[in-house]
């Protein structure tokens, strides 16, 4: 049997597809683009809301906090300051540390996460002070990050003025996580009394004691979940991994990087569904006498569902470079650069590639059903 110049047989599946994409090149090349700019989105946002979920991981475990207290809801602040007297009364509790964080405006451009500690938190272990000094309880002082020292153009002894308040800038540090080197630190006390959340926290961030020998590590954390939960009723002790994972930042951008990708995988998906049924209407006599010369019903409609693939597939390929070059170009700018890694995981590729895959499947299972259904002889008589 005779070869195309690409090797392909003209009368197998294969060769159908192929000639069938070659000769409507543009259709197909805009066909590629289209869905590769859904599965791009896909790649970049996802990969984005993954790496701003690695952020939160890094901030605990650079600090090497094990649980975090909480109420049901992240953002919830109404935790009594109090309840961390009753935390650091456990006798598995090597220190418990209350946090209040909020996201403020520094200026009419730039906004940020601030973070109330105390002065006395094991949490400032994560960070590199890099000029300056702690800030120190009941003081209108702050830490700057250096991303965003940078950003501001502050140094210390500069005044940073947060909602009218003056503040004066007592160190730049690194962070043990980007998301932390682009924020504010201050005193509990000062953030509460900006917030009006006075004796109020986020949540109580919990270090344990080393395990007890013959005990693995993931009972000894379960045993001091349950023991601080029955302590403090009403409250949640979650591990830190999964305080990382389910906390409505990161819930938030997740949800908004699959809603996102979804709304332009439909596009892609009718942009392949609109070109196999093209395909299909322009090629009816072509199909006839496939019919008449013996494919049945099955084939026809592999045939049309391969060409479908084909372009899902191709579409994934063009997607995952587009979402590498929109990550590169996050991890580049700067107000990104510290939550943006550029670096591909593989799980991700391989979700990427079979939702392309997927989408094709969808787009073209309504072309080749019907397809499938001409007769031969109805499909020579079209014209």
């Amino acid at each position: 049997m005779a070869k195309s110049e690409f090797g392909v047989s003209p009368l197998s599946l294969t060769g159908f597809v192929w000639k069938n994409l070659w000769r409507r090149r543009l259709r197909t090349l805009l066909t590629l683009c289209g869905i590769g700019m859904a599965i791009g989105a896909f790649v970049g946002l996802v990969g984005f809301s993954r790496a701003f979920e690695n952020g939160w991981l890094q901030i605990y475990s650079s600090s090497g906090t094990d649980i975090a207290v909480i109420q049901q809801a992240f953002l919830n602040t109404s935790l009594d300051e109090s309840a961390g007297a009753t935390l650091n009364s456990l006798p598995f509790v090597a220190r418990a540390t209350p946090v209040l964080f909020n996201l403020m405006d520094l200026t009419t451009d730039v906004n940020a996460l601030v973070y109330g500690w105390k002065a006395d938190t094991y949490e400032f272990e994560s960070l590199e002070i890099l000029s300056g000094r702690h800030f120190r309880d009941g003081q209108h002082e702050v830490m700057l990050g250096d991303l965003l020292a940078d950003e501001l153009k502050k140094k210390v002894g500069d005044t940073l003025e947060i909602q009218s308040s003056p503040f004066t800038v007592c160190a730049i540090y690194h962070g043990g996580s980007g998301l932390q080197a682009d924020a504010v630190i201050m005193p509990l006390d000062q953030l509460q009394e900006l917030s009006s959340l006075q004796g109020k926290v986020s949540t109580f961030d919990v270090r344990l004691r080393p395990a007890p020998a013959g005990e693995s590590p993931e009972n000894y954390l379960k045993r001091a979940q349950t023991q601080i939960e029955a302590a403090l009723p009403g409250l949640r002790a979650v591990p830190a991994a999964e305080r990382a994972h389910n906390n409505q930042f990161v819930e938030l951008a997740h949800a908004s990087a699959l809603g996102t990708s979804s709304i332009a995988l439909l596009i892609g998906i009718l942009g392949i569904a609109n070109t196999v049924a093209m395909s299909v209407y322009e090629r009816t006599q072509e199909i006839g006498i496939l019919r008449a010369l013996g494919w049945n019903r099955r084939q026809v409609l592999i045939l049309i569902q391969l060409e479908a693939t084909a372009l899902g597939l191709g579409g994934g390929f063009l997607g995952i470079a587009f979402g590498w070059g929109a990550l590169h170009l996050l991890a580049a700018l700067p107000q990104t650069a510290s939550i943006v890694s550029a670096s591909l995981p593989a799980p991700l590729l391989a979700e990427a590639l079979g939702i392309a895959v997927l989408a094709g499947l969808i787009a073209g299972a309504l072309p080749a059903w019907r397809a499938s259904q001409l007769s031969p002889m109805e499909a020579l008589r079209f014209d």
